[in-house]
């Protein structure tokens, strides 16, 4: 190396208290062959945060006021019917969210994460004002209805649908990017080996979580309210200066960020250990499983695991063969040829969570057909916010979810945990497994709930006087929206048990450089979710078009059946709880292994140094 040259190395760290920070570590060379330690980069922390924290505050202020109304503006605008409109928002929505594993992927190998971000922030502002554009420019979407006869709507032409899609495009490139990047981004402003440092870190995921809340309750009732009964233009211009404005806090702090280096994606050490274990898939294990190779690298940030007898065929990577080479330093010379059984534990980690996850994506389809049939629900029904004169838009009523949310949260943290905690002695209360169980059974309960309520709308709007009639829809039910309430409510809390008990288990279980993957494969989950809701959607409409009852999911809800379907997906969340409970019983916590074998490498360990942890 010449003189003077330096390397900077940088790694990704877990605390003990599960915070998401950076290491970095400086190394200079002198001339002598000798390794001088550099100073660390100079972590702004506070500092920092008003950058970060406004990009992500006027970001999910832009995103999430325009996503919330699309079904409104899509159906009243663009004059596209009820299930088209629903089935391009789930698969905008669903995009969006499968993207972040993409964006995940090329920010851990290529890019890093302030560049992901800034790229991604500008795609959205584009894709914010390509989007404001359609509604302010009269050639760029239909024409309004006729006055004299308001079933006559012309549908939009393919250069207008083209000039749409692509601010779809733009916005999904952009959430793609935002979306697994920002949280981790704050987190890389502190300084990991402070208390100080430490403390920030857990104020800024507090200030995170906050900010969030209250983008959404902001953008889900003033934004929208300004979109549905003021100006479409100007509803879509606000969202988009907000996101001019994150766009330029982001870019104001370049100067003071601590940006950390990629350093490759840790899906290829899963790849590695599937490829190499069907390669060697004919070798016998052998009886004493000390003897696999267990190397592992002085400087991982992994926790070590102990052996475990899940998806024992993957243990076959590990057999060392005379054909694997050993370096000096006791690592392989070709990881392709063999792996480490920490390796191997890790993929088996990440493996014992995909069925769970499959009963995620499954739970999160209740909430997508709730949230979004509940705005067809709204725009026939009553919707005076009790008997004020005050009309609540139909694309806010899903703040009630983040509402009750919210007020569960803290109720159950500082008041049902501390309780529970008394009588099963657990830290959290109760396992997250069964945490996420109560939210399962808590949604179909909900489902039960709103195919209830929407009986009664519909015999109350054909049999009683109306309040008149909503374009295309037929009459408009006198039952308040208030009775949507309850059904939106409940499954505010399913989601603050299982949605939010998903993320924290994924993030606890997942080996530590995998936690940002495993933050995307939520986000996947709930993208699959989107797509398979409007192939349900789909299937259930050409099914009854056919049938004696009659189109369930009909333009006029007066005339469906939409409480059937609420039923059907009720009885397809009772087959996922009995799936998940299946799964529940057959998971295995990280750090719980085959005590026999533990114990027995334990004994052996001056002919096997890197044992495994019992």
């Amino acid at each position: 190396m010449e003189k003077n040259e330096s390397v900077v190395t940088v790694t990704e760290s877990m605390e003990k208290d599960d915070s998401v920070v950076p290491k970095i570590e400086s190394t200079e060379n002198n001339g002598n062959n000798d390794v001088v330690p550099k100073e660390e980069p100079k972590y702004r922390g506070v500092v920092a945060m008003p950058f970060v924290i406004g990009n992500e505050t006027f970001e999910k202020l832009g995103t999430i006021g325009t996503s919330t109304n699309l079904l409104v503006y899509l159906t009243s605008v663009f004059h596209m019917k009820n299930i088209a409109a629903t089935n391009l928002v789930n698969i905008f929505n669903g995009t969006c969210n499968f993207g972040g594993l993409i964006g995940a992927y090329l920010s851990d190998t290529y890019f890093g994460r302030y560049k992901t971000i800034g790229f991604a922030s500008v795609s959205s502002f584009f894709g914010m004002l390509v989007l404001a554009l359609t509604a302010a420019v009269p050639t760029l979407h239909p024409p309004s209805c006729e006055k004299k006869d308001s079933s006559i709507c012309k549908a939009a032409t393919a250069g207008q649908m083209a000039f749409l899609i692509s601010a779809f495009v733009l916005l999904i490139i952009g959430a793609s990017g935002i979306r697994p990047c920002n949280l981790a981004f704050g987190a890389d402003q502190f300084n990991p080996n402070t208390e100080s440092g430490r403390k920030g870190t857990n104020s800024f995921f507090n200030w995170y979580y906050f900010t969030y809340t209250f983008a959404v309750m902001v953008s889900s009732t003033i934004i929208v309210y300004v979109q549905t009964d003021i100006s479409w233009s100007i509803g879509f211009a606000i969202p988009t200066i907000l996101m001019f404005l994150s766009c330029a806090l982001f870019f104001a702090g370049t100067k003071i960020y601590v940006k950390v280096l990629p350093q490759g994606s840790p899906m290829t050490s899963v790849a590695q250990v599937i490829a190499v274990s069907i390669k060697k898939r004919g070798l016998k294990l052998p009886e004493q499983r000390f003897t696999l190779f267990n190397h592992i690298p002085a400087d991982s940030i992994n926790l070590k695991l102990p052996y475990t007898d899940q998806f024992r065929f993957l243990d076959k990577a590990a057999i060392l063969t005379p054909e694997d080479q050993i370096n000096s330093d006791g690592s392989v010379a070709n990881p392709w040829n063999l792996c480490s059984m920490q390796q191997v534990e890790e993929v088996k980690c990440f493996l014992r969570m995909v069925p769970i996850w499959i009963s995620g994506i499954v739970f999160e389809i209740s909430g997508v057909q709730l949230q979004n049939f509940v705005v067809f629900q709204a725009l026939q029904s009553n919707r005076h916010f009790f008997s004020t004169s005050l009309e609540i838009p139909a694309g806010t009523y899903s703040v009630f979810s983040m509402l009750a949310l919210s007020i569960w949260l803290p109720i159950y943290d500082r008041i049902v945990v501390p309780v529970l905690r008394r009588y099963t002695k657990k830290e959290d209360g109760i396992t997250l497994l069964q945490r996420m169980g109560i939210g399962m059974v808590l949604t179909i309960l909900a489902l039960v709930v709103a195919g209830i309520v929407e009986t009664r709308r519909r015999t109350v709007a054909l049999n009683r006087p109306t309040l008149g009639f909503a374009e295309e829809r037929g009459s408009i039910s006198s039952m308040s929206t208030m009775w949507f309430i309850p059904q939106l409510a409940i499954f505010g809390l399913a989601q603050g048990f299982t949605f939010i008990g998903e993320n924290e288990l994924f993030y606890k279980q997942s080996p530590e450089n995998m936690r940002s993957i495993a933050a995307s494969m939520v986000l996947c989950g709930v993208a699959f979710a989107s797509y398979l809701s409007s192939f349900i959607t789909e299937i259930v409409q050409k099914a009854t078009t056919k049938g004696t009852t009659g189109n369930w999911l009909a333009q006029d809800l007066n005339k469906a059946k939409l409480d059937n379907f609420y039923y059907v997906i009720a009885a397809l969340e009772i087959l996922n709880l009995g799936y998940f409970l299946l799964c529940a019983k057959w998971f295995r916590y990280k750090g719980i292994g085959d005590v026999s074998t533990s114990l027995e490498l334990a004994a052996t360990e001056k002919v096997q140094p890197e044992k495994f942890v019992v």
